[in-house]
């Protein structure tokens, strides 16, 4: 049983840690807790609900040294990723990071620098990769059914609910987060090389805030608003509040956490000191050929997202609802509504169908229950290249990067002018591969309404 440390406990941690508490306790021991606001710590250890070592950020190396850690698992926020993870390689340790990898193009090759000089590993939770629909969907490109693949077409929707939360939280400024184009979109520019089995050559980016902006809270009615939801005299009629009272959870970990740091979780999200966008469009060329055309808004009714693979022999497309709508009061459509998923392929010169979709259960489409065991408990077999390591989470977060940076010229980013040393992952098996493949993957197997059209 490995030893684990995490470094960062808000929100994001506590995936990992009740994952250690619970369903994976046997499969490793927890043994340190690392973070600046020790309020934070107080409610990690409430609800793991026994004592762990507890460690501020300038004794992590003790900690690491006293507890015996194996594996670190980081969680802070973006801009100290590459910080911990460096320091975690240097002393001895595997790491486990959320995404993105890091934010900047020099961060990314100290920790390639590091990841050599130890020969230490590195594992990315790029949870997207293991949903069980989206691995589906990579098997339909591996197949060939569609043949080789020329373009993509990528949607991502965020809304009032999910996307108003990057711009009240530490992401709404680029220095903390590199905003949408590297906190959020690496998951997408993630699944795009993976599911193409290459990595992008160069990226020419549009983005702006045209909505989460002073001006549109006031059209809106919200004029007189205050800097956060607590207190706020238009609270009670603001679709975009968040309550953080209604949550025990959240109040421990912010409301009454706040006093040690300064940290406020729901700073009101129609503030002037906003400086990520909120609308946002790149074509990526990749190193295979493919062009790719990716949009991300954060402001709609609805959450989901749209992918289509336009290829030499067809067409495919996946096609997901995660949430239909958000109330008028801001809260959830309750009771919750299940996610739907829908892949079509259309060949050439034959009628479409779709595919009858594998079970999956949980967040994240299912990908998280299974990145968990894979991290905790058995990642052999693994046949679609699920884990990501340093390299993956590099080339995906250089996607965002070199967007920025276009944003910032106008004009068109090669991604070697970003990051010449850092080395390429393996995306096996490759896409559009052996007719072992094509033989394992049957359309008749899956398919469960022949000629639905393409929407």
């Amino acid at each position: 049983m490995k030893k684990y440390a995490i470094v960062g406990v808000g929100h994001r941690s506590y995936m990992y840690l009740g994952a250690l508490v619970g369903e994976h306790a046997a499969d490793g021991e927890l043994v340190g807790l690392c973070d600046s606001n020790p309020g934070r710590l107080d409610a990690a250890i409430a609800y793991i609900g026994r004592p762990v070592p507890r460690f501020a950020p300038d004794a992590f190396e003790t900690m690491l040294a006293e507890t015996g850690t194996e594996r670190v698992i980081v969680t802070v926020p973006d801009n100290i990723h590459a910080e911990y993870i460096v320091r975690a390689l240097e002393f001895g340790c595997d790491v486990i990071t959320e995404k993105p990898l890091t934010m900047d193009a020099v961060s990314i090759g100290r920790i390639a620098e590091a990841r050599r000089r130890t020969g230490r590993a590195v594992i990315v939770g790029f949870n997207y990769r293991y949903s069980p629909v989206r691995t589906l969907l990579k098997q339909v490109l591996m197949s060939g059914i569609i043949g080789h693949v020329q373009s993509a077409t990528f949607e991502w929707l965020l809304d009032t609910h999910h996307g108003a939360d990057y711009f009240r939280r530490w992401h709404r400024t680029k220095a903390n987060s590199g905003g949408l184009f590297v906190h959020k979109a690496t998951h997408h520019f993630d699944l795009l090389n993976w599911w193409l089995g290459t990595t992008a050559r160069r990226v020419t980016a549009r983005g702006r805030r045209v909505f989460y902006l002073p001006e549109i809270g006031d059209a809106l009615g919200f004029e007189g608003r205050g800097e956060r939801c607590t207190g706020c005299p238009v609270f009670a009629r603001c679709g975009f509040r968040l309550d953080i009272p209604s949550s025990r959870h959240l109040t421990s970990l912010y409301a009454e956490t706040e006093q040690h740091d300064g940290y406020l979780r729901d700073k009101c999200v129609f503030s002037a000191d906003i400086d990520i966008e909120d609308s946002m469009n790149a074509i990526i060329d990749y190193q295979n050929g493919v062009v790719a055309n990716y949009t991300l808004t954060a402001y709609n009714p609805c959450e989901g997202y749209r992918v289509v693979f336009d290829g030499t022999r067809g067409r495919a497309e996946l096609l997901n609802v995660e949430r239909p709508y958000v109330q008028p009061d801001g809260r959830l459509v309750c009771p919750a509504l299940p996610e739907t998923n829908r892949i079509t392929v259309q060949p050439h010169f034959a009628r479409s169908y779709q595919l009858a979709l594998p079970p999956s259960d949980g967040t994240h489409g299912g990908g998280d229950s299974v990145m968990l065991r894979r991290l905790f408990r058995d990642a052999s077999n693994d046949q679609y290249g699920h884990v990501a390591d340093d390299r993956a989470g590099a080339w995906s977060a250089l996607v965002g990067i070199a967007a920025n940076a276009s944003l910032a010229t106008g004009m068109p980013v090669d991604l070697a002018t970003l990051a010449a040393d850092v080395p390429t992952p393996d995306y096996a098996p490759e896409p559009f591969g052996p007719q072992a493949i094509w033989r394992e993957f049957d359309p008749a197997r899956y398919a469960f309404l022949d000629g639905a059209t393409i929407m």
